[in-house]
């Protein structure tokens, strides 16, 4: 009954959004429609070719990854048979406020994953808090694994995640892996599907190089309907870009809710350090530790130290969301706030390793970072532009091509194997526009870092001019970047 209830409020808001399109369109002026008119290049015009041209070829690398390349090489891994076999298996959890019941959730996930894998296994808890510890004993002793499955605790003050990463790796290092050892590392809001251990570990023998690979994710929100279908979209958008870089081996991010490394990369002090201590020297800022992006630490000292990454899509991973504000857009901009943050602080320094470590696609990836926070707003920023001089029907034209594009891009979202709702066209571009100013935003905010599950920022030791100076120079900075942009298309227009 559920299931047909949510059918018809999907057809419903497809009819309500199909029907809005059309009213659009009959709003307008019937020269927009003529091709021999000169409003038509409006329809067809150039802006957007860069930003379509960057999303078609993701899509179509990522089709040729998930439906070709990646049914190739697993049958490759399966006739590896035993000899793929891992040595021994740490799977560690990093846990720091939640809940009890997600937490129950996630242990319960990993104490299954530990015994159906087969492998000698060993669960490290890496913990801040004694109830937590309390409820891990409690499930150990329910799930009474057996002997090749143990379990280790790490306890350590709540300084922050980074610390709980390097603290738990210092703790496999004491158990002394050897070179076919691997290390999950899993947060403590993502609960394992089955065979997921068993889907991933395998990878690190058929790929000698491979330092680290991570998964697919889906999730459940404990939220209101636009927030759980927006990190839907984002884990939509997410795997088909993952699928993308995986062609080359260079996914752009060892993500925190679960990735899998060689237990030598994790045992590695370089590696360590980087994940606990990674720092950036800024030209204007100065020189600022790095709060949260732990995920992008640990691409980055992957690829710094010569190893590729990895993408396995049908290894599935479950997270628990929950958001940080009970209003949508606060709490979309704060995630962006702090995704984009970590984003931006790595990119610099990536493209610094050169095209030759990189690769030729991923440099371009990169770069098209950082300039995609102004080219994802040009569009409506010419249209408003326009308009003003033009007339209304420029920006209802507008309007019309942005909504009959992103209904094209979450129809083809659906080929991700991920599910697709009515609200997803206009989430997609308020991504665009919003994210668009959080990057910008951001950007000139490089060393204002804060997490969003619990009250923790980034303080820095620094003199009151110091402090004064990085203020005022980031919003001269912001708001002079801004006027120059405003100020060219002005011209052009």
């Amino acid at each position: 009954m559920q299931r047909l209830k949510n059918g018809l409020l999907q057809a419903a808001g497809w009819l309500f959004y199909l029907s809005l399109l059309a009213a659009i369109a009959m709003a307008l002026p019937a020269t927009l429609f003529d091709s021999r008119s000169k409003d038509f290049i409006f329809l067809v015009g150039i802006v957007g070719i860069w930003r379509y041209s960057m999303g078609a070829t993701h899509f179509v690398r990522g089709m040729i990854f998930l439906y070709i390349v990646y049914p190739h090489l697993r049958r490759k891994v399966r006739k590896l048979g035993k000899s793929a076999d891992p040595s021994h298996v740490f799977l560690m959890v990093t846990s720091f406020r939640i809940d009890a019941l997600t937490t129950a959730q996630v242990y319960s996930s990993v104490i299954e994953e530990a015994i159906a894998c087969g492998y000698p296994t060993t669960v490290v808890c890496s913990l801040v808090e004694m109830s937590d510890e309390l409820l891990v004993k409690a499930l150990w002793a329910k799930y009474n694994p057996p002997e090749h499955v143990t379990l280790d605790f790490v306890r350590i003050a709540g300084t922050g995640k980074r610390d709980g990463l390097a603290f738990g790796f210092r703790a496999i290092s004491r158990h002394m892996p050897d070179d076919r050892a691997v290390v999950a590392v899993i947060d403590g809001d993502t609960v394992l599907a089955q065979g997921v251990v068993n889907k991933t570990v395998p990878w690190f023998q058929l790929f000698g190089n491979v330092g680290g690979l991570t998964t697919n994710e889906f999730c459940e929100v404990r939220g209101g309907y636009i927030m759980s279908e927006w990190h839907k979209l984002r884990f939509a958008q997410r795997h088909i870009n993952m699928c993308s870089m995986a062609l080359s081996k260079r996914v752009l991010t060892m993500t925190g809710r679960m990735s899998v490394f060689r237990a030598t990369v994790v045992t590695d002090p370089d590696f360590i350090a980087d994940v606990e201590s990674d720092s950036l020297q800024h030209w204007r800022l100065g020189r600022f530790k790095f709060l949260t992006g732990d995920d992008k630490s640990s691409w980055f000292s992957l690829m710094r130290l010569g190893y590729d990454t990895f993408y396995v899509p049908d290894a599935a991973i479950n997270t628990v969301e929950h958001p940080p504000e009970k209003s949508f857009l606060k709490a979309s901009r704060k995630l962006m706030y702090r995704w984009y943050g970590n984003n931006l602080r790595q990119n610099s320094r990536a493209l610094g390793l050169g095209v030759r470590r990189l690769g030729v696609f991923t440099s371009i990836v990169l770069f098209d970072q950082r300039v995609s926070m102004w080219t994802s707003i040009l569009g409506l920023t010419v249209a408003i532009l326009a308009s003003l001089k033009l007339g209304m029907g420029v920006l209802l034209a507008y309007l019309l091509w942005i909504g009959i594009t992103r209904l094209i891009l979450t129809l083809l979202l659906s080929c991700s194997g991920h599910s697709i709702g009515p609200a997803y066209p206009v989430i997609l571009y308020y991504n665009q526009i919003v994210g668009a100013l959080m990057k910008i935003y951001v950007f000139f905010r490089l060393d204002r870092q804060s997490w969003t599950r619990q009250d923790t920022k980034l303080s820095r030791d620094m003199a009151s001019f110091q402090g004064w100076f990085n203020t005022w120079s980031s919003r001269t900075m912001t708001f002079s970047a801004g006027s120059i942009f405003v100020a060219v298309l002005l011209t052009l227009v």
